[in-house]
């Protein structure tokens, strides 16, 4: 079938279908020839577009359901823009005509709807195309718009929205009559309706320009009212058409089409035009007075306050007109725009109540930071800062402090301190998000900033004085540097303005907030700073009661000041302890005499101050017990319940006092109560049993509001009750001023003043200023905390009781008043049920059975509060309600109480109708299988399951289906499998409602992708699985369902869920379609949702985790198609770095860094994406961020020699300011993600050259512009990227000069990046990291010159400032610990290098720094003049970490000063910063104290020199010893080889070797460390390195055994008496456990017999061969140091050792070499005679035989070289062991046995090899020996010789193969020649031997050509002649006989020598016969045996 034929519906299998099945056919076709219509051409579509359109209009007769109707209206459309338009208006007239029909049934309202949306589609996508057709329909719609239901004026209003969009002026005559219709929708009682009529409205405003001319004033008064009463959706609708409709007034719309042409009527005469001020004040008027009636300008004194659903939407009016004029009109209109938005809140409208000021100033705080935080660069928020800057100045200025004035002024201050309470929080997020960049800006003494900020710690409002401190402690956390500055400068103040109750109040929050921000500084403060504040609090604190004027502030600060030392850290705290115990003890009355002597005196002032002072004295105790947890033993926790109990008794007997002076002193009580609340949270409840009596009554005093009028519920509830949510879902942008619309809670009144302590304390998540609750909110809070934590170890008789008292109390509260308390109350019991549940789960004894009683308590929870409750009116309650019965049942878990609630639950469902009835106990039953779980609640779940599912199909009630599918969601959840039977039911009513349901019931369809979600969960194993049709047809259902619950008509918290049910799909069945996800997720991403951003990034980083390439391609094949996007070539990436600038919330920015870390680590591997990533992150990091972010001036002189890194290059920032700049934070993780690609791309090196070279000039300048920023984290990036690259291309070469590095080149660049950071106000933090760049750079460019010298200068530099300067003052004292220590490290690196890169094989460190000169050494040559200053600092580093690292019970002992670089209180701190430094100086100060020992210790006596060197040595070598022993196995190899290379280099030198020699326990010690190494590091570097230092060991134990000998006598003491040899005594023994772990590792047959050791093979193959040579010479070694019985006990395992190395790298060169050695040195000992010896030397040779029969190998080459290793290793002990050993047969004979064997053999190696070794036998070896080889081998090798393979050889290992058998018949010669006897017969016998076999050589050139013959065959025939002529004139008598025997050889001989003269001379070819070994001389042994029996 054809493509336009596939289009048309199959109605032969859509009539064949069920009624059920019918509509998804329908959507799932629609779904399909949407995608399909786009791809077709209009010829292919004319084939079947009028059958298709008849299709369609039947579709729409038939009545869809909404998402149906809006895919038909698209396909509508789609048809006639791609096909034909001659049925167009044949199709609008149809769809009119069904408009006019008046049928009102269901049937006949969706036919209309689909018609209605069908015209509208068209209209919006056909636009002009639909001629006058628009009046027709705008006038149907007008018509029957009174009796419409609210879906029909839904879709009116958003047809008339895309006529308007589609039709534009053209239907300017019918915009009149569709904005009377929308004015009218726009107060519609349904939400939905306005939220459709705004998006209407602000269409037609585009085309409509009497709306905001002639009509702006009537319209902004129409929104006005509109806000009031509207949900979130329609104040956020008609908020923006507000703000479009005032920013019109500013910059009308540019008209579209042929109207652009045509004159704007909004700029016609007659027409005024509204200036600025005018269209802002229309704003002013809504937020401060509502929707009542205004003067233009002028604001109407009077009135009541504003509706707060009004205020809020003004306040997102204001947002949006701000971003709809965009971020230039806000940078040009800044001052006027943040004056304007200021002087809200200063008007006494806006503050007629605290609560209202509150609520004021968190909107102009929205409407600032969304202004400035999301829509102002950073270069713009410079001046911002400026600008709030200087209105703190002029408002100070207004104030008059003078006291005569203070009536006059005051009320003007008091609403004044709203603007400024503002400011600064606006101010404070600005410092943080700008961080270090802000320096230029505080220290700019012009602006005055930091003194303003200052001036308003003495105003006279507490709100403002707090606020001023919270912003000098952001302050101080984006500017460490000036925290030290602020410090003093408020302890200053509190000597000079002691005498000014707001300025201690104010210094001293000023002092507390500064301090709490110090955990947030890396660098901290000076540690004695936290005892100069105590001091001054103390102070405070005696001063309080002299003067009644400054008592409550005095008080107040002294506690807030202690309170705030506690967040310094135990170091400080621990020291204070003791006075702070004191100061606490003496705060309140120690007996009840003193109590009740207090009562007795004192008036309501007194008391105040009483009260505050001991709240106070609370809250640092709280703060002591929050953030010193590890400081509170047994001991202090008793201390502290002293006050605490004294304060309980205290409140216990104070109601007769409280009563008396009533609400004078009830706020004062109400902070008491909290205060005790909160720190009797954080101490065990065991603790103060005894006082649970009086403790419950407070709280149950709480709960109950018994002494609160307000109906005050906690904030509490919506995070302890989960399913709240279904309510009160909003994640949204918003919250921050959406949160004062809850119902309950408070949440969105908080406010600094609230809790002067929450300055110190750390920010709730997501918040960016202190939010502390109101005192009311916050009591409650704490009152219900506390209650949970108690509930738990109360008897069940007080539980019985608190549960009557909670009923009784209901039972007398009135309604309003009762939902409050019911909230609290059951707050409090979800909190108690939460801490049963989590003390029966971590086995502590049953919480709930208490007096044996069991969990009657609860019961009587569940039949008197919650049963009654679960149809209460209100949903809040019936949530809350329904969680506490599933709470319930999960603590008792009990079957009986389950069976009873549910049955409970289901009569009622079954029964009541009532929504509230049937809604409650839905949830109620959902809640019950959620906490019991699948397997507890199944036995319920078929009847659960089965009334839900038939609550969800009730279409009349559709909040009855909202809260039935919540519930069948929850038991879908929690069922698991035992839930599969339910799924196809459930999916079906699914997908019933996804086709049928409105989409304006957002809630229903929310619930419905809710439900959707967990069917995918619990289907997921079967999906996974896969293969059924059945799994494929409900995967198929899922997908469709996601796919119409994800399109861009459904709203964002729908879309929501269906993109977290893509995910669930896409884990679960492994793939899902990209063509519907990726386009869902690309719209999602730019969504005005939060809830939608989050799971669009989640979605994506699911989704690159596992098909990142795919991903990123559809993304941007989508991205590139879209017109307005800008930088589309940058794809995913650039689209989350875009979203990573604007985003705020720290969930999603961490969700969309984590996807960019899946997407640019799949990029590293690909060419062209790595090129995008390195071009986006440059884009990033080298843009230009304005002023004060540039690199300094003095700067470019270093870019001279190269234009591309000119700063100041014109082009580039013309460049750069053309398109958004990136944020600090954004270039922060660009270069965090530049460095991962360096680090995981393969492109470096690899075969085709390096891929990143090209972009290495890139790469240099974003690190550059990094390392030279203003922004100290950047910077920290900037110079880490540097290192990298240094790292990663320091060894790679020019590809133009190959003989020069390629980062030569940027030398003046890295020079230039590097200086700033040495500049004295330089963070020591980025001072440490440069310095590691500088020796990286150093290291990585050896070949010295003057390429180094601008690096080493800054280097000197800062050794220099390390002695000289003075510790740093602004930071605490591990700052300066730091800064040193980088130094130093950075030293010892540079010489660690310089040393290594001049050692030679076999030199010693000494000769490499004492003939640094004469070797070039250029690293050296920079590094020696420093040594004199370096090495005592490098030692006095290494004393500090060994006094940092004793234990606790040494602490008595460490210097009081501390140490040389460190002092006691900070060693905690410092202990990180000694771990990562001392690896590289420990190796350093080991090569000074083995090689300088005279540069270490300078003008000293002799004597003192000696001493002091072994005391270093000491030193160096137990630190690397420790070292050794104590790391953990997670400490990185090349920190380990820094400690083995330390020991090496330590025992390099004679006398450090002579030092250890002498004592053996020294070295014991050190080979046992060296085994541990071995056993759990199994790394061949770190196995090379243990053998070099073993090396060393033995070495140094050969230097000194003779000394040692003689002075030990161990010779005389060897005869099992020594200690040589015992286990733990001797070295010899503890070398060759060493040894022998290391061959086990390498040798499987070592460790066959070891239980529970493996083999982890590690290295190449030519490695571990080198390793084993080093191995097996230390072997060798071992009898040299030792005495001869020792050298006798260890030589079987030697041999056997050495053995089994040959036996398994017995194709080794290196390996097997040094076996052969060690075999001969050990055959040729002196000790070889010794009977003990020959034994094993026996054993040995038997064991090479056995292995020479039984070896054999795959592998040809590989068995060669093992064969001729083991025969050269037999040839050994034959040749060199005793002769009387090689005579016994059973070794002789198979000796001779294998010789044989292997010269019969094929292979030439072993065969040429063979004959080498015979002729070492014949000539070196015994004649008694010998013989035997003679007899059996010598006739083999004539018979060879004589062979026709021989004669006619071909190759040239052939002919030397055969020039060696002849050399061994030539020794056979020379045998018998040397014989003194020798006859003339025995004469020619010997020449018989030689002369025939070189005859037999020659060529007979009149029988074979020369042409014929090889050349190798020539030399050899040469070769044979002139030997034989050199043997006639040796032997001629012998020869001439010999020749006369035979006729036949003296002819061939005669010829060969006629044919070789020509002309006297030699022929040319004789020069190319190979050279021969000369024959050896004759010997000196006489020859015994007779050759008479030597035959041819």
């Amino acid at each position: 079938m054809s493509l336009p034929k596939q289009l048309l519906l199959n109605e032969q299998v859509y009539s064949q279908l069920s009624e059920v099945q019918k509509p998804v056919f329908i959507l799932e076709w629609l779904r399909y020839l949407e995608g399909a219509l786009t791809t077709l051409t209009r010829a292919e579509i004319k084939t079947c577009q009028k059958q298709l359109v008849e299709q369609l209009i039947q579709t729409i007769q038939n009545g869809p359901g909404p998402p149906a109707r809006k895919l038909v209206a698209r396909c509508m459309a789609t048809v006639f823009i791609v096909g034909d338009t001659i049925l167009l208006f044949d199709t609008v007239n149809k769809c009119n005509d069904l408009l006019k029909s008046r049928d009102d049934t269901p049937s006949s309202l969706n036919i209309k709807l689909a018609a209605v949306s069908c015209l509208g589609e068209m209209y919006e996508k056909l636009g002009r195309m639909m001629g006058r057709s628009y009046e027709e329909t705008v006038s149907l719609l007008s018509r029957s718009f009174k009796n419409m239901e609210s879906q029909s004026r839904i879709e009116a209003m958003q047809t008339f929205e895309k006529i308007c969009a589609g039709m534009d002026v053209a239907a300017s005559s019918s915009h009149k009559e569709m904005y009377k219709i929308a004015r009218a929708c726009l107060t519609d009682r349904v939400m939905s309706v306005r939220t459709a009529a705004a998006k209407c409205i602000e269409e037609m405003m585009k085309s409509a320009p009497f709306l905001y001319t002639a009509e702006l004033e009537s319209f902004t008064s129409l929104c006005l009212r509109a806000l009031d009463g509207a949900d979130y959706d329609a104040r956020i609708a008609i908020a923006g058409l507000l703000g479009s409709v005032i920013s019109y007034t500013q910059q009308p719309p540019v008209p579209r089409g042929k109207a652009a042409l045509a004159p704007n009527p909004s700029t016609g005469k007659g027409i005024k035009s509204v200036s600025l001020e005018e269209s802002l004040n229309i704003l002013m008027t809504g937020f401060l007075r509502g929707a009542t009636s205004f003067l233009k300008g002028e604001i109407i004194k009077g009135g009541s306050g504003v509706n707060r659903e009004v205020r809020v939407g003004v306040t997102h009016a204001y947002v949006a007109f701000v971003e709809r004029m965009g971020s230039l009109w806000l940078e040009k209109n800044l001052e006027a725009f943040t004056s304007h938005v200021l002087e809200l809140v200063a008007n006494p409208k806006a503050a007629t109540s605290h609560v209202d000021a509150v609520y004021s100033r968190k909107c102009i705080n929205f409407i600032l930071r969304r202004s400035f935080g999301r829509l102002l660069s950073e270069k713009a928020q410079f001046s911002a800062l400026k600008v709030l800057g200087a209105t703190i100045l002029k408002q100070m200025n207004s104030i008059d402090f003078n006291p005569e004035n203070a009536k006059e002024c005051n009320q003007e201050v008091i609403f004044n301190q709203h603007l400024l309470v503002c400011v600064f929080q606006e101010m404070s997020v600005l410092l943080c998000t700008l961080g270090t960049a802000v320096h230029h800006i505080i220290s700019d003494q012009t602006l005055g900033i930091l003194d303003g900020i200052f001036s308003v710690l003495i105003h006279p409002c507490q709100s403002t004085r707090l606020s001023a401190a919270w912003t000098l402690r952001c302050l101080c956390v984006a500017l460490p540097s000036e925290t030290h500055r602020c410090v003093e400068r408020c302890l200053h103040a509190f000597d000079t303005l002691k005498t000014s109750p707001e300025a201690v109040s104010g210094y001293s929050a000023a002092l507390a907030a500064i301090l709490g921000g110090v955990r947030y500084m890396p660098l901290g403060i000076p540690y004695a700073t936290g005892k100069i504040v105590f001091n001054t609090a103390e102070e405070l604190l005696r001063s309080a009661n002299q003067n009644s004027r400054l008592s409550i502030q005095k008080s107040s600060a002294g506690w807030i000041l202690i309170g705030s030392i506690m967040t310094l850290g135990n170091s400080v705290v621990k020291a204070l302890l003791p006075r702070m115990l004191l100061l606490w003890r003496n705060s309140f009355p120690k007996t009840s005499k003193e109590l009740e002597s207090e009562k007795a005196r004192g008036d309501a002032f007194t008391w105040q101050v009483t009260l505050e002072g001991r709240a106070g004295a609370l809250s640092s105790i709280q703060s002591f017990l929050h953030h010193c947890p590890d400081l509170v033993t047994e001991e202090i926790t008793s201390r502290l319940l002293v006050p605490i109990e004294s304060a309980l008794a205290m409140m216990t007997n104070l109601s007769s006092t409280l009563k008396a002076y009533g609400q004078q002193l009830k706020a004062s009580a109400a902070i008491l109560r909290f205060r005790l609340y909160e720190t009797l949270a954080l101490i065990k409840p065991s603790s103060f049993e005894r006082s649970y009596t009086h403790m419950l009554r407070f709280v149950v005093w709480e709960l109950t509001l018994n002494d609160n009028a307000a109906n005050t519920t906690t904030s509490v509830f919506t995070r302890v009750c989960q399913s709240n949510s279904i309510f009160h879902s909003l994640v949204s942008d918003h919250m921050s001023i959406e949160d004062q619309l809850q119902p309950t809670g408070a949440a969105g009144s908080g406010a600094i003043e609230h809790d002067p302590c929450s300055l110190y304390k750390k920010l709730p998540d997501g918040a960016m200023v202190p939010i502390p609750l109101p005192l009311g909110v916050a009591v409650i809070d704490a009152a219900i905390e506390l209650f949970g934590l108690l509930y738990p170890h109360i008897s069940t008789k007080h539980r019985t009781q608190l549960i009557d008292h909670f009923v009784e109390c209901l039972k007398v509260t009135k309604y309003a008043r009762k939902e409050a308390v019911l909230i609290n109350i059951f707050s409090a019991i979800l909190c108690a049920m939460k801490a049963i549940r989590k003390l029966n789960s971590s086995n502590v004894p049953d919480a709930i059975k208490k007096d044996g009683k069991g969990a009657e308590e609860l019961n009587s929870i569940s039949q008197q509060l919650v049963t009654n409750t679960l149809g209460h009116s209100s949903p809040t309650i019936r949530c809350a309600a329904a969680e506490v019965l599933g709470r319930i049942a999960q603590a008792i878990s009990d079957s009986k109480f389950t069976t009873e609630m549910a049955q409970f639950c289901s009569d009622k469902l079954k029964m009541s109708r009532e929504v509230a009835s049937r809604t409650g106990h839905s949830l109620a039953l959902g809640c019950l299988h959620k906490y019991l779980g699948g397997m507890d609640s199944s036995r319920h779940q078929h009847t659960s399951v089965s009334i839900l599912l038939n609550l969800a199909q009730d279409s009349t009630s559709p909040e009855i289906q909202m809260w039935a599918l919540h519930s069948l969601a929850l038991i879908a959840d929690t069922g698991g499998p035992l839930f599969r039977s339910y799924v196809e039911p459930s999916l079906s009513l699914v997908m019933k409602l996804i086709a049928t349901v409105p989409l304006s019931t957002v809630d229903l369809r929310q619930a419905t992708g809710k439900m959707m979600a967990a069917l995918i969960t619990g289907i997921g194993p079967e999906l996974q699985v896969g293969g059924s049709r059945e799994a494929e047809n409900m995967k198929k259902s899922f997908e469709i369902g996601c796919s119409l619950l994800s399109r861009t008509e459904e709203h964002p918290l729908v879309q929501h869920e269906a993109v977290t049910c893509f995910q669930r799909l896409h884990l679960f069945g492994g793939t899902v379609n990209f063509d519907i996800v990726i386009p869902v997720l690309y719209k999602a991403m730019s969504s005005t949702n939060l809830a939608l951003r989050r799971s669009a990034v989640d979605c994506f980083r699911q989704l690159s985790q596992r098909d990142a390439e795919t991903v990123c391609k559809r993304f941007s094949d989508i991205r590139q198609k879209d017109e307005e996007c800008p930088n589309a070539e940058y794809g995913l990436s650039g689209a989350l770095f875009t979203m990573l600038d604007m985003e705020s919330d720290e969930v999603l920015r961490k969700g969309i860094k984590d996807t960019l870390t899946s997407v640019l680590a799949v990029a590293a591997h690909d060419r062209q994406e790595l090129q995008l990533s390195i071009s986006l992150c440059k884009s990033i990091l080298t843009c230009d961020v304005g002023a004060g972010d540039g690199s300094p001036d003095d700067l470019q002189g270093d870019f001279e020699d190269d234009e591309e890194f000119k700063i100041g290059n014109e082009d580039d920032k013309a460049a750069a300011n053309s398109k958004n700049n990136s944020r600090w934070a954004s270039r922060v993780f660009a270069a965090e993600c530049v460095r991962k690609i360096l680090m995981s791309s393969p492109f470096i090196v690899n075969e085709t050259g390096s891929e990143l070279l090209r972009h290495i000039s890139d790469l240099i300048r974003m690190s550059f512009m990094g390392a030279t920023s203003n922004s100290d984290p950047l910077r920290l990036e900037g110079l880490l990227n540097l290192e990298t690259i240094i790292e990663k291309f320091a060894d790679l070469k020019d590809p133009y000069f190959p003989s020069v590095s390629i980062l030569e080149q940027f030398q003046a660049q890295v020079s230039a990046a590097l200086r700033p950071a040495f500049s004295v106000e330089t963070d020591p933090y980025v001072k440490a990291t440069a310095c590691r760049v500088c020796s990286a750079w150093i290291c990585g460019n050896s070949q010295g010159g003057e390429d180094l010298r601008r690096v080493h200068t800054l280097m000197v530099s800062a050794l220099e400032n390390l002695r000289t300067k003075p510790t740093l003052p602004d930071y605490n004292e591990s700052a300066n610990t730091l800064e040193k220590l980088a130094i130093l490290k950075a030293w010892s690196q540079v010489f660690i290098s310089a040393v290594g890169n001049g050692l030679q094989e076999g030199e010693y460190l000494s000769d490499i720094i004492k003939s640094g000169a004469k070797n070039k050494n250029h690293l050296l040559e920079l590094v020696k003049p420093e040594l004199e200053i370096l090495s005592p600092l490098w030692l006095s580093a290494l004393r500090d970490r060994a006094l940092i690292e004793l234990p606790p019970e040494f602490a008595p002992q460490l210097p009081r000063e501390g140490g040389a670089f460190f002092s006691n209180e900070t060693k905690d701190l410092v202990r990180n910063f000694y771990r990562d430094s001392w690896p590289p100086i420990l190796l350093a100060c080991a090569i000074c104290v083995s090689t300088l020992p005279d540069m270490v210790v300078i003008m000293e006596p002799e004597e003192l020199k000696s001493e002091s060197k072994i005391e270093k040595f000491h030193l160096v070598f137990g630190l690397s010893m420790e070292a050794l022993c104590k790391q953990p196995f997670s400490e990185p190899i090349i920190v380990i080889e820094k400690y083995l290379k330390s020991v090496w280099a330590l025992l390099s030198s004679h006398w450090t070797r002579d030092l250890i020699t002498r004592e053996k326990v020294l070295t014991i010690e050190l080979c046992s460390v060296l085994h541990r190494q071995l056993v759990t590091r199994c790394d061949i570097q770190v196995q090379k390195l243990v053998i070099d230092v073993l090396k060393l060991i033995i070495e140094a134990m050969q230097e000194n055994f003779n000394k040692l000998s003689q002075e030990s006598d161990i010779g005389a003491t060897e005869n099992g008496k020594s200690d040589e040899l015992t286990p733990g005594k001797s070295v010899i023994l503890s070398i060759l456990e060493v040894i022998f772990c290391l061959l086990m590792q390498k040798i499987p047959i070592l460790n066959s017999n070891v239980s529970g050791f493996h083999l982890k093979p590690t290295g190449t193959h030519a490695e571990n061969d080198l390793l084993m040579a080093e191995t097996v010479r230390c072997l060798e070694l071992l009898p040299d140091i030792c005495s001869d019985q020792g050298a006798i006990a260890i030589q079987p395992t030697l041999l056997y050792l050495a053995t089994c190395v040959l036996g398994e790298f017995t194709s080794d060169e290196a390996a097997s070499s040094s076996v052969l050695h060690c075999y001969k040195k050990i055959a040729t000992h002196r000790l070889n005679s010794d009977p003990s010896w020959e034994k094993y030397l026996l054993s040995t040779l038997a064991k090479l035989l056995d292995m020479a029969k039984t070896g054999g190998d795959e592998n040809t080459s590989v068995r060669q070289n093992g064969s001729v290793n083991l025969l050269s290793a037999i040839s050994i002990f034959i040749r060199d062991s005793p002769p009387h050993l090689i005579k016994i047969p059973n070794l002789l004979y198979p000796s001779i046995n294998l010789y044989q064997h292997a010269l019969q053999g094929s292979e030439g190696i072993l065969r040429a090899k063979t004959v080498g070794l015979i002729c070492e036998l014949f000539e070196n070896v015994d004649r008694s020996i010998s013989t035997h080889f003679i007899h059996a081998l010598a006739p083999r090798i004539l018979q060879i010789l004589y062979s026709d393979e021989t004669k006619n050889i071909q190759s040239k290992s052939q002919l030397e193969f055969t020039l060696e058998c002849i050399r061994v018949i030539q020794i056979l010669v020379n045998i018998v020649d040397s014989s003194e006897k020798r006859t003339l017969q025995q004469g020619i016998q010997m020449l018989t031997l030689i002369v025939p076999v070189l005859v037999n050589f020659l060529i007979d050139s009149s029988s074979i050509p020369s042409t014929t013959l090889s050349s190798q065959r020539k030399l050899l025939h040469e070769f044979s002649l002139q030997k034989l002529m050199k043997i006639g004139p040796q032997y001629p008598q012998e020869f001439r006989a010999l020749m006369s025997q035979s006729p036949d050889m003296r002819s061939k001989l005669e010829t060969a020598i006629k044919n070789s003269k020509i002309g006297g001379k030699q022929d040319d070819s004789q020069k190319g016969i190979p050279a021969v070994a000369p024959s050896p001389a004759p010997g000196t042994i006489k020859l015994k045996t007779d050759f008479s029996n030597y035959t041819r």
